[in-house]
Protein backbone atom coordinates (compact mmCIF):
# COMPACT_ATOMS: atom_id res chain seq x y z
CA UNK A 1 0.00 0.00 0.00
CA UNK A 2 1.51 3.62 -0.89
CA UNK A 3 1.69 6.02 1.57
CA UNK A 4 -0.68 9.03 0.72
CA UNK A 5 0.54 12.25 0.04
CA UNK A 6 1.53 14.28 3.29
CA UNK A 7 -1.42 16.66 2.67
CA UNK A 8 -4.12 14.05 2.18
CA UNK A 9 -3.37 12.52 6.12
CA UNK A 10 -6.82 13.42 8.35
CA UNK A 11 -6.29 16.62 10.66
CA UNK A 12 -7.42 14.78 12.98
CA UNK A 13 -4.43 12.10 13.38
CA UNK A 14 -1.99 15.27 12.60
CA UNK A 15 -3.63 16.99 15.42
CA UNK A 16 -2.62 13.73 17.74
CA UNK A 17 0.82 14.50 19.70
CA UNK A 18 2.76 11.29 20.97
CA UNK A 19 2.53 13.09 24.26
CA UNK A 20 -1.06 12.47 23.85
CA UNK A 21 -0.47 8.54 22.72
CA UNK A 22 1.86 8.57 26.10
CA UNK A 23 -1.42 9.59 28.07
CA UNK A 24 -3.83 6.88 26.62
CA UNK A 25 -1.59 4.08 27.35
CA UNK A 26 -1.32 5.62 30.89
CA UNK A 27 -4.71 5.39 31.34
CA UNK A 28 -5.04 1.84 30.12
CA UNK A 29 -2.59 0.47 31.91
CA UNK A 30 -3.59 2.26 35.22
CA UNK A 31 -7.30 2.03 34.51
CA UNK A 32 -8.22 5.78 35.25
CA UNK A 33 -7.21 9.43 34.69
CA UNK A 34 -6.09 9.39 38.39
CA UNK A 35 -3.77 6.83 38.28
CA UNK A 36 -2.69 7.73 34.99
CA UNK A 37 -2.08 11.19 36.53
CA UNK A 38 0.07 9.94 39.22
CA UNK A 39 1.78 7.56 37.50
CA UNK A 40 2.88 10.35 34.82
CA UNK A 41 3.70 13.21 37.21
CA UNK A 42 0.63 15.45 36.14
CA UNK A 43 -2.44 16.98 37.58
CA UNK A 44 -5.47 15.29 36.81
CA UNK A 45 -7.70 17.77 35.01
CA UNK A 46 -4.55 17.97 32.63
CA UNK A 47 -4.57 13.72 31.93
CA UNK A 48 -8.64 14.16 31.29
CA UNK A 49 -8.59 17.15 29.06
CA UNK A 50 -5.87 15.36 26.56
CA UNK A 51 -8.43 12.18 27.15
CA UNK A 52 -11.07 14.25 26.10
CA UNK A 53 -9.07 15.63 23.34
CA UNK A 54 -8.40 12.22 21.85
CA UNK A 55 -12.27 10.74 22.44
CA UNK A 56 -13.22 13.90 20.63
CA UNK A 57 -10.70 14.11 17.69
CA UNK A 58 -10.03 10.27 16.97
CA UNK A 59 -13.62 9.28 18.10
CA UNK A 60 -15.10 11.41 15.31
CA UNK A 61 -12.76 9.94 13.02
CA UNK A 62 -14.10 6.57 13.42
CA UNK A 63 -17.26 7.04 14.60
CA UNK A 64 -16.88 6.16 17.80
CA UNK A 65 -15.17 6.97 20.99
CA UNK A 66 -12.17 5.85 22.55
CA UNK A 67 -13.17 5.33 26.02
CA UNK A 68 -16.92 5.49 28.12
CA UNK A 69 -16.78 7.12 31.44
CA UNK A 70 -18.24 4.71 34.09
CA UNK A 71 -18.93 6.94 36.88
CA UNK A 72 -16.06 8.38 40.18
CA UNK A 73 -13.90 5.92 41.35
CA UNK A 74 -14.50 3.32 38.95
CA UNK A 75 -11.98 2.56 35.80
CA UNK A 76 -12.97 3.89 32.30
CA UNK A 77 -13.54 1.43 29.82
CA UNK A 78 -12.06 0.96 26.24
CA UNK A 79 -14.24 0.64 23.19
CA UNK A 80 -13.20 -1.99 20.27
CA UNK A 81 -11.40 1.41 18.65
CA UNK A 82 -10.41 2.57 21.90
CA UNK A 83 -8.46 -1.00 22.44
CA UNK A 84 -7.12 -0.93 18.86
CA UNK A 85 -6.06 2.31 19.19
CA UNK A 86 -4.04 1.73 22.41
CA UNK A 87 -2.05 -1.25 20.89
CA UNK A 88 -1.26 0.63 17.61
CA UNK A 89 0.12 3.73 19.71
CA UNK A 90 2.06 1.29 21.70
CA UNK A 91 3.77 -0.21 18.61
CA UNK A 92 4.28 3.53 16.76
CA UNK A 93 5.97 4.99 20.11
CA UNK A 94 8.35 1.76 20.76
CA UNK A 95 8.99 2.10 16.48
CA UNK A 96 10.38 5.31 17.07
CA UNK A 97 12.05 4.70 19.57
CA UNK A 98 13.50 1.58 18.70
CA UNK A 99 14.26 3.85 15.67
CA UNK A 100 16.46 6.33 17.91
CA UNK A 101 18.19 3.69 19.48
CA UNK A 102 18.97 1.95 16.15
CA UNK A 103 20.36 5.50 14.30
CA UNK A 104 22.13 6.54 17.44
CA UNK A 105 24.09 3.01 17.88
CA UNK A 106 24.81 3.99 14.20
CA UNK A 107 26.96 6.53 15.62
CA UNK A 108 28.70 5.08 18.32
CA UNK A 109 30.87 7.48 18.65
CA UNK A 110 28.96 9.61 20.21
CA UNK A 111 28.30 9.42 24.06
CA UNK A 112 25.51 11.12 25.67
CA UNK A 113 26.09 12.00 29.12
CA UNK A 114 24.10 14.23 31.54
CA UNK A 115 24.40 14.68 35.55
CA UNK A 116 23.07 17.10 38.21
CA UNK A 117 24.70 20.65 39.41
CA UNK A 118 26.79 19.20 41.42
CA UNK A 119 27.52 15.77 40.49
CA UNK A 120 28.93 16.89 37.47
CA UNK A 121 32.61 16.84 39.00
CA UNK A 122 32.60 13.36 40.10
CA UNK A 123 31.66 12.93 36.43
CA UNK A 124 34.31 14.54 35.45
CA UNK A 125 37.03 13.00 37.40
CA UNK A 126 35.85 9.49 35.61
CA UNK A 127 35.84 11.39 32.16
CA UNK A 128 39.17 12.60 33.11
CA UNK A 129 40.51 8.61 33.49
CA UNK A 130 39.30 8.04 29.84
CA UNK A 131 39.53 11.35 28.25
CA UNK A 132 42.76 10.18 26.44
CA UNK A 133 41.80 6.92 24.93
CA UNK A 134 38.22 8.77 23.69
CA UNK A 135 40.34 11.19 22.08
CA UNK A 136 41.61 8.86 20.12
CA UNK A 137 39.30 7.02 19.10
CA UNK A 138 37.35 9.99 18.09
CA UNK A 139 34.58 9.60 20.92
CA UNK A 140 32.60 12.48 21.13
CA UNK A 141 31.16 13.54 25.09
CA UNK A 142 27.60 15.23 24.52
CA UNK A 143 27.11 16.59 28.32
CA UNK A 144 23.44 17.73 29.67
CA UNK A 145 22.15 19.02 32.69
CA UNK A 146 19.33 16.68 34.03
CA UNK A 147 17.05 17.33 36.96
CA UNK A 148 16.19 14.70 39.39
CA UNK A 149 12.65 14.76 37.97
CA UNK A 150 13.29 13.79 33.98
CA UNK A 151 16.26 11.42 34.79
CA UNK A 152 15.12 8.25 34.65
CA UNK A 153 12.67 9.76 31.38
CA UNK A 154 15.60 10.50 29.53
CA UNK A 155 17.32 7.78 29.66
CA UNK A 156 14.65 5.73 28.60
CA UNK A 157 13.56 8.03 25.94
CA UNK A 158 17.16 7.59 24.42
CA UNK A 159 18.29 11.03 25.08
CA UNK A 160 20.67 10.08 27.19
CA UNK A 161 23.22 6.78 27.56
CA UNK A 162 24.17 7.52 30.94
CA UNK A 163 22.88 9.82 33.64
CA UNK A 164 24.40 10.93 37.62
CA UNK A 165 22.04 12.41 39.97
CA UNK A 166 19.22 10.51 42.02
CA UNK A 167 15.78 9.27 41.93
CA UNK A 168 13.25 9.23 44.66
CA UNK A 169 12.13 5.89 46.20
CA UNK A 170 10.09 3.56 47.65
CA UNK A 171 10.35 0.64 49.27
CA UNK A 172 7.33 -0.67 47.26
CA UNK A 173 8.34 0.72 43.70
CA UNK A 174 12.51 0.43 43.73
CA UNK A 175 11.82 -2.64 42.12
CA UNK A 176 9.31 -1.92 39.16
CA UNK A 177 10.85 1.77 38.80
CA UNK A 178 14.00 0.77 38.13
CA UNK A 179 13.71 -2.89 36.56
CA UNK A 180 14.64 -1.14 33.00
CA UNK A 181 18.25 0.53 34.42
CA UNK A 182 21.42 -0.39 36.12
CA UNK A 183 21.72 1.33 38.73
CA UNK A 184 25.68 2.04 40.24
CA UNK A 185 24.77 3.30 44.14
CA UNK A 186 26.41 5.91 45.77
CA UNK A 187 24.47 6.42 48.73
CA UNK A 188 20.41 6.74 50.12
CA UNK A 189 19.30 9.39 52.30
CA UNK A 190 16.28 10.22 54.07
CA UNK A 191 15.02 13.82 55.32
CA UNK A 192 15.93 15.85 58.27
CA UNK A 193 15.04 18.60 59.62
CA UNK A 194 16.09 22.18 60.51
CA UNK A 195 14.26 24.29 62.80
CA UNK A 196 14.58 27.92 64.56
CA UNK A 197 12.13 26.48 68.03
CA UNK A 198 13.27 25.80 70.72
CA UNK A 199 13.14 22.99 72.96
CA UNK A 200 9.36 23.46 74.81
CA UNK A 201 7.95 24.17 70.97
CA UNK A 202 10.00 21.07 69.30
CA UNK A 203 11.06 18.69 72.66
CA UNK A 204 14.27 16.14 71.71
CA UNK A 205 15.99 15.96 68.47
CA UNK A 206 13.75 13.69 66.80
CA UNK A 207 10.67 13.51 64.92
CA UNK A 208 8.75 10.78 63.31
CA UNK A 209 6.91 11.62 59.93
CA UNK A 210 3.52 11.19 61.48
CA UNK A 211 3.90 13.88 63.96
CA UNK A 212 4.64 16.19 60.90
CA UNK A 213 1.03 18.00 61.33
CA UNK A 214 2.02 19.05 64.26
CA UNK A 215 4.82 21.56 63.43
CA UNK A 216 4.90 24.27 61.11
CA UNK A 217 6.94 23.75 58.11
CA UNK A 218 8.59 25.62 55.56
CA UNK A 219 8.92 23.29 52.82
CA UNK A 220 10.22 23.15 48.66
CA UNK A 221 7.57 23.59 46.25
CA UNK A 222 8.80 21.02 43.67
CA UNK A 223 11.48 18.89 43.24
CA UNK A 224 12.66 15.46 46.07
CA UNK A 225 10.78 17.48 48.90
CA UNK A 226 7.68 17.54 47.15
CA UNK A 227 8.03 14.24 46.21
CA UNK A 228 8.90 12.50 49.71
CA UNK A 229 5.02 14.84 50.90
CA UNK A 230 3.23 13.53 48.37
CA UNK A 231 3.90 10.10 48.83
CA UNK A 232 3.53 10.33 53.09
CA UNK A 233 0.18 12.47 53.00
CA UNK A 234 -1.22 12.60 49.19
CA UNK A 235 -1.21 14.81 46.75
CA UNK A 236 -2.98 17.13 48.56
CA UNK A 237 -0.51 17.45 51.21
CA UNK A 238 -0.75 21.28 51.73
CA UNK A 239 -4.32 20.30 53.53
CA UNK A 240 -3.03 17.49 56.10
CA UNK A 241 0.31 19.96 56.81
CA UNK A 242 0.82 23.36 58.23
CA UNK A 243 2.82 24.88 55.77
CA UNK A 244 4.19 27.72 57.02
CA UNK A 245 6.17 28.38 53.55
CA UNK A 246 7.24 27.17 50.17
CA UNK A 247 10.58 27.87 48.93
CA UNK A 248 12.18 27.04 45.82
CA UNK A 249 16.13 27.36 47.14
CA UNK A 250 17.24 26.10 50.10
CA UNK A 251 19.22 29.16 51.25
CA UNK A 252 16.13 30.95 51.27
CA UNK A 253 14.56 28.89 53.94
CA UNK A 254 17.53 29.27 56.55
CA UNK A 255 16.96 33.49 55.92
CA UNK A 256 13.76 32.96 56.67
CA UNK A 257 13.90 30.43 59.95
CA UNK A 258 17.26 32.92 61.23
CA UNK A 259 15.13 36.18 60.72
CA UNK A 260 12.02 34.74 62.96
CA UNK A 261 9.95 36.16 60.77
CA UNK A 262 8.77 32.25 59.76
CA UNK A 263 8.92 29.71 63.13
CA UNK A 264 8.96 26.52 62.49
CA UNK A 265 10.94 23.48 60.58
CA UNK A 266 12.74 22.96 56.92
CA UNK A 267 12.34 19.72 55.57
CA UNK A 268 15.93 19.29 54.24
CA UNK A 269 17.67 16.03 52.88
CA UNK A 270 20.09 14.23 55.64
CA UNK A 271 23.25 15.82 53.70
CA UNK A 272 22.36 19.21 54.33
CA UNK A 273 20.54 18.77 57.91
CA UNK A 274 24.22 17.00 58.53
CA UNK A 275 26.19 20.02 57.27
CA UNK A 276 23.90 22.33 59.29
CA UNK A 277 24.66 20.21 62.14
CA UNK A 278 28.14 20.63 61.74
CA UNK A 279 28.78 24.00 61.00
CA UNK A 280 29.48 24.10 57.70
CA UNK A 281 26.70 26.46 56.09
CA UNK A 282 27.17 29.81 57.49
CA UNK A 283 23.87 31.03 56.44
CA UNK A 284 22.57 28.79 58.89
CA UNK A 285 24.14 29.49 61.77
CA UNK A 286 21.61 29.78 64.85
CA UNK A 287 19.60 26.99 63.88
CA UNK A 288 19.64 23.41 65.00
CA UNK A 289 19.28 19.91 63.33
CA UNK A 290 16.33 17.44 64.28
CA UNK A 291 16.33 13.89 63.04
CA UNK A 292 13.13 12.93 60.74
CA UNK A 293 12.39 9.31 61.63
CA UNK A 294 10.27 7.56 58.99
CA UNK A 295 7.65 6.14 60.85
CA UNK A 296 5.10 5.93 57.74
CA UNK A 297 3.76 3.04 55.64
CA UNK A 298 5.50 4.39 52.43
CA UNK A 299 9.06 4.73 53.34
CA UNK A 300 10.65 6.83 50.78
CA UNK A 301 14.59 7.39 50.14
CA UNK A 302 16.74 9.45 47.70
CA UNK A 303 18.94 7.03 45.84
CA UNK A 304 21.93 8.56 44.30
CA UNK A 305 24.21 7.25 41.87
CA UNK A 306 25.32 6.35 37.83
CA UNK A 307 21.87 5.05 35.80
CA UNK A 308 22.19 3.68 32.37
CA UNK A 309 19.82 1.32 30.83
CA UNK A 310 19.48 -1.99 31.35
CA UNK A 311 21.77 -4.59 28.69
CA UNK A 312 23.59 -1.36 27.25
CA UNK A 313 26.70 -2.34 28.25
CA UNK A 314 26.73 -6.20 27.62
CA UNK A 315 24.74 -5.63 24.38
CA UNK A 316 27.35 -3.09 23.32
CA UNK A 317 30.46 -4.81 25.09
CA UNK A 318 33.57 -3.94 27.12
CA UNK A 319 34.91 -1.36 24.81
CA UNK A 320 31.64 0.11 23.86
CA UNK A 321 32.09 4.20 24.82
CA UNK A 322 29.21 3.44 27.95
CA UNK A 323 30.78 0.68 29.27
CA UNK A 324 34.84 2.27 29.56
CA UNK A 325 33.22 5.26 31.24
CA UNK A 326 30.96 3.34 33.72
CA UNK A 327 33.75 1.20 34.54
CA UNK A 328 35.66 4.11 34.92
CA UNK A 329 32.94 5.72 37.17
CA UNK A 330 32.73 2.41 39.52
CA UNK A 331 37.06 2.99 39.95
CA UNK A 332 36.75 6.31 41.25
CA UNK A 333 33.97 5.05 43.34
CA UNK A 334 35.88 2.23 44.60
CA UNK A 335 39.04 4.83 45.31
CA UNK A 336 36.80 6.84 47.58
CA UNK A 337 35.73 4.07 49.38
CA UNK A 338 38.94 2.81 50.40
CA UNK A 339 39.81 6.14 51.14
CA UNK A 340 36.92 6.27 53.44
CA UNK A 341 37.19 2.91 54.63
CA UNK A 342 33.62 1.82 53.11
CA UNK A 343 33.41 -1.68 52.15
CA UNK A 344 31.93 -2.46 48.49
CA UNK A 345 28.99 -4.79 49.06
CA UNK A 346 28.20 -7.37 46.58
CA UNK A 347 25.64 -6.27 44.09
CA UNK A 348 21.68 -6.88 44.69
CA UNK A 349 19.02 -6.78 42.35
CA UNK A 350 20.58 -5.01 39.83
CA UNK A 351 22.23 -2.32 41.79
CA UNK A 352 26.05 -2.44 41.95
CA UNK A 353 27.50 -1.28 45.34
CA UNK A 354 24.43 -0.79 47.27
CA UNK A 355 24.54 0.34 50.74
CA UNK A 356 21.65 1.59 53.18
CA UNK A 357 23.24 4.16 54.51
CA UNK A 358 27.11 3.98 52.70
CA UNK A 359 28.79 7.86 53.29
CA UNK A 360 31.06 9.10 50.90
CA UNK A 361 33.39 12.09 51.50
CA UNK A 362 31.20 14.42 52.84
CA UNK A 363 31.96 16.83 49.96
CA UNK A 364 29.73 14.31 47.56
CA UNK A 365 27.38 14.00 49.94
CA UNK A 366 26.54 17.16 51.30
CA UNK A 367 26.68 18.24 47.31
CA UNK A 368 24.40 15.50 45.93
CA UNK A 369 22.00 16.26 48.87
CA UNK A 370 22.04 20.22 47.87
CA UNK A 371 21.74 19.19 44.44
CA UNK A 372 18.82 17.26 44.18
CA UNK A 373 16.40 18.26 47.43
CA UNK A 374 16.32 21.94 46.42
CA UNK A 375 17.42 21.84 42.25
CA UNK A 376 17.39 25.60 42.22
CA UNK A 377 16.70 27.43 39.10
CA UNK A 378 17.96 31.03 41.11
CA UNK A 379 21.35 30.50 39.55
CA UNK A 380 22.48 32.58 42.33
CA UNK A 381 21.57 30.49 45.21
CA UNK A 382 22.99 26.95 43.23
CA UNK A 383 26.28 28.90 42.82
CA UNK A 384 26.16 30.34 46.65
CA UNK A 385 25.81 26.66 47.62
CA UNK A 386 28.65 25.33 45.44
CA UNK A 387 30.79 27.67 47.06
CA UNK A 388 29.87 26.52 50.37
CA UNK A 389 30.73 22.89 49.80
CA UNK A 390 33.46 23.17 47.59
CA UNK A 391 36.00 23.40 50.26
CA UNK A 392 35.67 19.93 51.03
CA UNK A 393 34.87 18.60 47.53
CA UNK A 394 38.64 20.33 46.53
CA UNK A 395 39.82 17.84 49.22
CA UNK A 396 38.31 14.84 48.48
CA UNK A 397 37.88 15.36 44.10
CA UNK A 398 40.73 17.24 42.97
CA UNK A 399 39.78 18.55 39.87
CA UNK A 400 36.27 18.78 40.62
Amino acid sequence: MSAPDPVAYPTALLDTTMDQLRTLLAVYDTGTALSAARLLGREQSSVQKQLDTLNRNLGSLYGEPLVLKRGRGRNVRFTGTGEALVELARSTLNDWLDGMHANHHRLARTLSIGSTRYTLGYLLNAVELVNDGFEQDGVELKMSHVRTGDLLDRLRSGELDLACGSVLTTEDDEDDRLADFEVLEWRRSGLSLVTNLDGPQLPGSRLGVTELPKVPLVVSSRGLISGFLKGWFGDEYRRTLNVAAEIDAVHYGFDLLRSGAVRGCMLVTEGIGEAVAEGWLPEASGLRTAELVDDSARRSRVLVGVFARRGERVRHGPDHPLSQLWDALARVDSSWRAEMGEPSPPPRCGVEQPTADARHPQDRQHADDAADAHDADDADDADDAERELRPRRAASAPGS
